[in-house]
């Protein structure tokens, strides 16, 4: 996986860009030696996103079938000052 630092990131700005996009090619960000955000392409993007809502999904579907009373969502999020 490529790593560039911020400060070459605002100066190589496009390249970058055009590594992810059109190279498929993550990039991660880097300050001060740390990691502290990644660039990835917007497939790469929505791929995660469909499999964060299938979890989601596999997730409230099983809280539904656990016993107990279910609890309308606008009810908890009062009780939680929502």
């Amino acid at each position: 996986m490529n790593t560039v630092t911020t400060a070459e990131a605002r100066k190589k700005l496009a390249e970058i860009v055009n590594k992810v996009k059109y190279g498929k090619e993550p990039v991660v960000l880097t300050r001060r030696g740390k990691e502290i955000a990644a660039l990835i392409s917007m497939e790469e993007l929505e791929l995660l996103q469909y499999i964060e809502n299938r979890i989601d999904i596999e997730d409230a579907k099983k809280a539904l079938s656990e016993p107990g009373e279910n609890i309308p969502a606008e009810k908890l999020w009062k009780e939680l000052g929502l």
